[in-house]
């Protein structure tokens, strides 16, 4: 039997379509990755259509219109309905540029989400004002408009100085159902300071806050009598007044009109609207991993607390470094994660794994489990190769800048002296080829030239005896901790498949590679007390 939670990396629309059955998700986040940092003439610029498709790097966020995309718009466009004709419409005002290839790419992704979504179910489409008023119409095409509930505007940043224009400070998330029967769940959170200054202006004798309702029935709707010299519709009946004016829970005018006294502890706190400002994008801090698209758990928390029960399936399906999964799983949800590259899982096992430990259970599906599957993939895309055998030892690929890391693929950092700030290092060489005895020697010299600690050749072949000993020709690497270590090391696909990894000071003690995820704290699921007056 398959766990609740899952994990897939591959393509979201081949992974929606072989995978997830219909009617089974009962809410979707996405943010789909989109260069909102380019210029805006340049998402509109004309492809030729020919170029050939490119592989998705880890954290790219562009869209080419090229041949796969030109593919994926003809297959939906010949599939008919509303989202055909958006499609059409789209490519008559926008051509064949980068924005098209954007919607050509995210349209079968959304018919797939609706597909999989519960007819109670609820999808917040999280995008920048580059593309949000196109993704509006495409996701009324795909929902149908009557199933829009809302725009909701992020403000991710107090401030943003942009040339020539007005800062950018927000996003855009679309919220739309599958139906008018959905869950949803009111949001409130404590009042600001300017709120309670505002507004809570009065004191009881025995030093309570209020602020005074009005006690008139809204419309004229309520009850009709006379109170105190005053003939009105009010919103409580006779015996209700009396009983409140009794408590000492009606505060008089100077014309001596009855107000409702609203105590501050008594009051859940304000509804949420649909303008965020309280939660921010922070570029440091405990959740921090250093993932370049990482949102707040915050905001993940808002979403699926209003979206969704305890025991519901989230999906996510361009997952990133885990904020939906990390926050479903501490707020008693079912999880179904996404993501194309590898990197990127590995990332998300990381964070899950530093912050519910043994707790969580989930499985991975689409990674290599044989010598078979790690060959295919070598052959059909290296960089993912390459990215997956690097996060089977817990290492980050190295930055690809020209000139710098040459001869590295990947580094891992540890510590293990007294002194935090000595951060040392293990270099590693990924070979998807034929490995040649140079290859070994390179490598020693790489260690040599970055003053490496250890230095790390991951390949298929099994090393040859003259490998073997340039490999020993290294020497160790002395621990302060008292152990040695070889300072060059050979590892095969075959062995990292078994679990074997660096031969090294304790990962799980010093490893600073990948920045750890804050430990879940406190009850899952469970909500700050508000202020109380």
């Amino acid at each position: 039997m398959m766990p609740d939670n899952l994990l897939y990396y591959g393509d979201n629309l081949d992974v929606l379509r072989r995978y997830v059955k219909d009617q089974t998700v009962d809410l979707v986040y996405l943010d789909p990755p989109f260069n909102s940092n380019a210029t805006y003439n340049v998402l509109f610029a004309e492809r030729n259509g020919t170029q050939a498709a490119s592989q998705m790097k880890a954290f790219a966020d562009t869209w080419q219109w090229d041949q796969a995309a030109a593919e994926t718009y003809l297959e939906t466009v010949e599939a008919g309905g509303h989202v055909s004709e958006a499609l059409q419409a789209f490519h008559r005002l926008v051509g064949t540029s980068n924005m098209m290839a954007y919607l050509a790419m995210m349209a079968p992704r959304l018919v797939e989400l609706r597909r999989v979504l519960k007819d109670t179910g609820s999808i917040y489409l999280h995008c920048d004002p580059t593309a949000s008023h196109y993704l509006k119409m495409l996701m009324d095409a795909v929902f149908g408009p009557e199933n829009f509930r809302n725009e909701v505007v992020w403000e991710r940043f107090g401030s943003h100085s942009d040339a020539r224009r007005f800062g950018r400070v927000t996003d855009s998330i679309l919220f739309y159902t599958k139906s008018n029967d959905y869950t949803f769940h009111p949001i409130r959170q404590p009042y600001s300071d300017e709120h309670l200054t505002k507004r809570f202006r009065y004191t009881d004798p025995d030093g309570r806050k209020f602020w005074p309702n009005t006690c008139l029935a809204p419309g004229g709707r309520g009850p009709s009598y006379e109170w105190k010299g005053h003939v009105r519709n009010w919103r409580f009946t006779k015996e209700h007044m009396a009983e409140l004016d009794a408590k000492g829970e009606i505060y008089y005018s100077e014309k001596g009109m009855p107000y409702r006294k609203n105590y501050l502890y008594s009051l859940p706190g304000q509804l949420v609207q649909n303008l965020w400002t309280d939660i921010k994008m922070t570029k440091s801090g405990r959740e921090r991993l250093g993932y370049p698209t990482q949102k707040p758990e915050a905001l993940l928390e808002r979403i699926i607390q209003a979206s969704s029960n305890e025991g519901d399936t989230v999906l996510d399906p361009f997952c990133g470094c885990g904020t939906t999964i990390a926050v479903a799983e501490r707020l008693k949800r079912r999880w179904i994660g996404i993501d194309i590259t590898h990197l990127a899982v590995t990332l998300m096992k990381h964070r899950l794994r530093d912050a519910f430990g043994d707790q969580v259970a989930y499985q991975v599906i689409g990674e290599p489990v044989s010598l078979p599957d790690a060959e295919t993939l070598a052959a059909s895309d290296p960089y993912q190769f390459q990215w997956w055998a690097l996060g089977l030892v817990g290492a980050r690929p190295a930055e690809q800048k020209k000139g710098a890391d040459k001869g590295i693929d990947g580094r891992l950092y540890f510590h293990d002296e007294a002194d935090s700030s000595k951060t040392k290092q293990v270099i590693f060489s990924v070979k998807a080829g034929h490995l040649a005895a140079g290859q070994v020697r390179d490598l020693h010299g790489v260690i040599d030239r970055d003053r490496a600690e250890i230095g790390v050749l991951l390949t298929f072949q099994e090393p040859t005896q003259p490998m073997r000993a340039e490999a020993a020709s290294a020497g160790f690497y002395d621990s302060p901790w008292g152990k040695r270590y070889p300072r060059l090391q050979i590892i095969t696909v075959a062995e990292l498949l078994t679990g074997k990894g660096v031969d090294m000071p304790p990962m799980h003690q010093v490893n600073v590679t990948f920045k750890k995820a804050a430990k879940a704290e406190g009850k899952k699921g469970e909500q700050k007390p508000l202020p109380l007056g």
